[in-house]
C-alpha cells in the first residue's frame, strides 16, 4: 500500500478533515502572500535612481506620477518624501516614517495565520492519535481475550495516520513562514534604504540645484 493511497485519508479518522481544512486555508494564504509580496518587491535601486533622474530635470509632478503607478511600499515611501520635498528635514522624515508605518504591517498580513496553522497542526494530529488509541482500547474491552487483530489495527491505523498527516502539514507550513518572512525582511530593507536615499537627495542635491526661491515652500501652502 502506497503512502499516498487516498484510502489512507479515510482511515485517519475525523481529525484528518480538520487537517485538510487547515491545509487548504494555509495554501490559499501562502499563494496570496507570495503573489502580493512578489508584486510589491521592486528593484529599489533602479527605481530610486530613476526618480533622481526625473527630479534632476525639475519634474517633481512626473516623479509623483511614477510613484503612484508603481506598486509596493518602496514607491509609497518615496512618494511621501516627494510630497514634502520643500519641507524641513524633520517634517520630511516624519512623513516618510508615517508612510512606512502604514505600508509595512500590510506585508505581514496573514503570515501569522500560516504560523498558527503550523503550530496547531501537530496538536490536531495528537488529538487524532489519542482518538485512535481510544478506539484501540475500546476494541480490547469489547473483544475481551478474543479481540481480533483487525479491530485493534483500525485504531492503530487512525493514530499513526493522524500523526503523519499533522506532520506533513506542519513542516511545509513552517517552511512557508520562513520563506515569507524572508521576503518581508528584504522589502523592509529596501524601504529603509529608499527612504533614506531619497531624503538625502532631496535635502542636498535637489535643493542645491533649485532655482532661487524654489527650495522654500511657497507661502500659504
Amino acid at each position: 500500500m502506497s503512502i499516498f493511497d487516498v484510502s489512507l485519508f479515510a482511515q485517519g479518522g475525523p481529525m484528518m478533515w480538520v487537517l485538510f481544512a487547515l491545509g487548504t486555508v494555509g495554501l490559499v494564504f501562502f499563494v496570496e502572500r507570495t503573489l502580493f509580496l512578489h508584486r510589491g518587491q521592486i528593484r529599489a535601486k533602479a527605481f530610486v535612481d530613476g526618480i533622481k533622474n526625473i527630479l534632476a530635470k525639475r519634474r517633481i509632478v512626473e516623479a509623483l506620477t511614477v510613484c503612484e503607478e508603481t506598486p509596493g511600499p518602496v514607491a509609497a515611501v518615496v512618494k511621501a518624501a516627494l510630497l514634502h520635498a520643500h519641507d524641513d528635514a524633520e517634517r520630511m522624515r516624519f512623513a516618510v516614517q508615517e508612510a512606512a508605518v502604514v505600508e509595512l504591517p500590510v506585508l505581514e498580513r496573514r503570515i501569522g495565520s500560516i504560523a498558527a496553522i503550523a503550530q496547531v497542526a501537530p496538536l490536531v494530529g495528537l488529538l487524532g492519535t489519542l482518538l485512535g488509541m481510544i478506539t484501540t482500547f475500546n476494541a480490547f474491552m469489547k473483544g475481551g481475550n478474543y479481540a481480533t487483530a483487525n479491530a485493534l489495527a483500525s485504531g492503530m491505523w487512525q493514530a499513526l495516520i493522524a500523526t503523519a498527516g499533522s506532520l506533513m502539514l506542519a513542516i511545509p507550513a513552517h517552511l512557508a513562514c520562513h520563506f515569507l518572512h524572508g521576503r518581508v525582511r528584504a522589502i523592509v530593507r529596501d524601504v529603509e534604504w529608499s527612504g533614506n536615499e531619497i531624503m538625502k537627495f532631496l535635502l542636498t542635491d535637489y535643493r542645491q540645484q533649485a532655482p532661487e526661491g524654489e527650495a522654500q515652500k511657497p507661502e500659504g501652502k
